[in-house]
This record gives structure tokens, C-alpha cells and sequence, in this order.
């Protein structure tokens, strides 16, 4: 097993609720590292990286708010994880909100291209986050990272690494869906990516669509990267989230989904992301992210 790296990624820019910059510390309290060294896989912690807060910076244009320092920060994650990706590593990336995923999945998406292979890429989130400044109503750049990986918008994010797009519709798959704007499920359609809302997962079973979603993400590809917001998760396991939505993943879902993504072999790396600790209770919503990155790990149950 190759050794995993934590990379925190305080990042606080990209949504309308504070707090997820402490999601890398309460990951660590979890026991994150600890957890993962169990399974026999060696640890390093490479630390956070250096990010701004919103009181001493310029929201700068409202349709994309603070673009530039996300942008900056995204391209220093780019950086971080290629580099552990060169040495042979897994990133294992927390957040910190989901505008940092257009930084990790570029570098994943770069380090398979070298072999001439596309990144498969499983999104699981209660959010499309596919929005592009001129659809947002609110200009939060975490609702628009993976737009920036499929397409040109918004330009700051999806010229990150020089290369675009960083991963194409039929290889990108988003799993929990349920909460979209009208705007947005437009844009998603049009897309042409693949999407389990939860209404299929209810329909046919976690299972069954995590076989097809890593069907359709590992054919052909030189691995996967999953970006696992944990708002994808019913509040009732995971309250500490930035933007909560009733009717999600229950405990055993969320652990048959990176379980399945173990079994298959694919991983490549891994985002943590919209973990609020003010709006916890108790670090739950923390432990249970540090649990579901053993599940993709490897961790038995017998």
C-alpha cells in the first residue's frame, strides 16, 4: 500500500457559512491518522497549507467571490498533491470547502495523463457543484469547482496546471444528488456527466449504484479520485456540515460507497471536504469522515 499524506486545506472562501476552515483540525482530533496506520499503511502529515481569511480580503467580483485567493490556493494544492502523486503517495486532502477540489483533481488528472490515460471521477456530494458565475445566485465559488474541471468556467479554476478540461462527462460521476437549482439541473443535463441521485439509490440500492458508478468512472482511466463532501451524508450522522439536506446517505451507505471504491483498486486519491466543527456535535460529523477514509483504504470488516 502506498504511503497517504494528509494535506490540510483550511479553506473558508468559497461558502456563506464560517467554520469549515477548522475541518483539517477536526479531522486530526478524529484520529484520521491513526485510523489510517491501523490498516498498515505508513502516515505522513504534510500539514495545512496557508490560506487567507475572508476579513482581510476583497470579495472582489460578486459573481465569483474571491476567485483569485481561491485560485492561488487551489494552485498550491495542485502542487502539493501532484508532488506526493510523483513520489509514489496517496493524497488524502481535507478541507476546508469544496472550491479546493478543482486543485486536487487537476493534480490527480495530471499524473494519469502522463501514462495518456483520463482521470475517473466520483463526486459524491448532495450538490451538483456545477454552477459557473453567470448561473450562481450567489457567487460562492464552492458550488462551481466541478464545472471548472469539466469546462471553461470559471476560468480562474479550470486553467489550473495549464490544461483543460481536467476530466470529461463520461468519466465523471456524481453519487447522493438532491439538491440542485433549476439553473443548475439545467446545466448538469446539458453536461451529459453521469448522476445517482438519491432517488436511484433508493430505487436500486447503494450497491448496485456504486457498481455502476465505478464501472463507469474506472474504465479506461488510469485510476479514480473520489471528492466526498460530507453533506452527501444525511444530517442525522453528519450534522457539522456548511449546507445540510435532509434525506442522505445513512451510516452504512456512505461506508458501502467507499468500501466498493477499496475493493475495486482504482483509488487514486481522496478529498474530505465541508466539515463544520461550530455546527458539530461532538466531532461526529469529523470521526465519521475519518472513518469512511479507512473504508476506502482498505479496512476490513472481518
Amino acid at each position: 500500500m502506498r504511503t497517504a499524506h494528509l494535506i490540510g486545506v483550511p479553506l473558508d472562501l468559497g461558502g456563506n457559512r464560517r467554520g469549515v476552515d477548522m475541518g483539517p483540525s477536526a479531522f486530526r482530533i478524529a484520529g484520521l491518522a491513526e485510523r489510517i496506520s491501523a490498516l498498515g499503511i505508513t502516515v505522513v502529515d504534510d500539514g495545512d497549507l496557508v490560506t487567507p481569511i475572508p476579513e482581510i480580503k476583497s470579495a472582489g467580483d460578486p459573481r465569483k467571490k474571491y476567485i483569485r485567493e481561491i485560485a492561488r490556493i487551489c494552485e498550491r494544492l495542485y502542487k502539493a498533491s501532484l508532488n506526493v502523486l510523483q513520489g509514489g503517495g496517496i493524497p488524502i486532502v481535507l478541507g476546508g470547502d469544496h472550491s479546493l477540489g478543482a486543485g486536487s483533481v487537476a493534480a490527480t488528472a495530471e499524473f494519469v495523463r502522463r501514462d495518456n490515460k483520463p482521470l475517473g471521477l466520483l463526486w459524491v456530494d448532495a450538490h451538483g457543484d456545477m454552477n459557473i458565475p453567470a448561473s450562481s445566485g450567489s457567487g460562492n465559488v464552492h458550488g462551481m469547482p466541478l464545472a471548472a474541471l469539466l469546462g471553461p468556467e470559471p476560468s480562474e479554476l479550470s486553467r489550473l496546471g495549464g490544461f483543460s478540461p481536467k476530466v470529461l462527462p463520461e468519466h465523471t460521476v456524481l453519487i447522493g444528488i438532491r439538491n440542485l437549482d433549476d439553473r443548475e439541473k439545467e446545466i448538469v443535463r446539458d453536461a451529459r456527466v453521469h448522476v445517482f441521485t438519491m432517488k436511484d439509490i433508493d430505487r436500486s440500492g447503494i450497491a448496485s449504484v456504486m457498481e455502476q458508478a465505478l464501472a463507469l468512472a474506472g474504465k479506461g482511466t488510469g485510476g479514480i479520485h473520489v471528492s466526498f463532501d460530507l453533506d452527501v451524508c444525511d444530517p442525522s450522522i453528519a450534522p457539522g456540515v456548511g449546507t445540510p439536506v435532509k434525506g442522505g446517505l445513512d451510516y452504512r451507505e456512505a461506508h458501502m460507497v467507499m468500501e466498493m471504491v477499496a475493493d475495486s483498486g482504482l483509488l487514486r486519491a481522496l478529498d474530505l471536504v465541508e466539515v463544520n466543527p461550530i455546527l458539530d456535535d461532538r466531532n461526529n460529523t469529523a470521526i465519521l469522515g475519518a472513518e469512511l477514509a479507512a473504508s476506502a483504504l482498505g479496512q476490513k470488516i472481518i
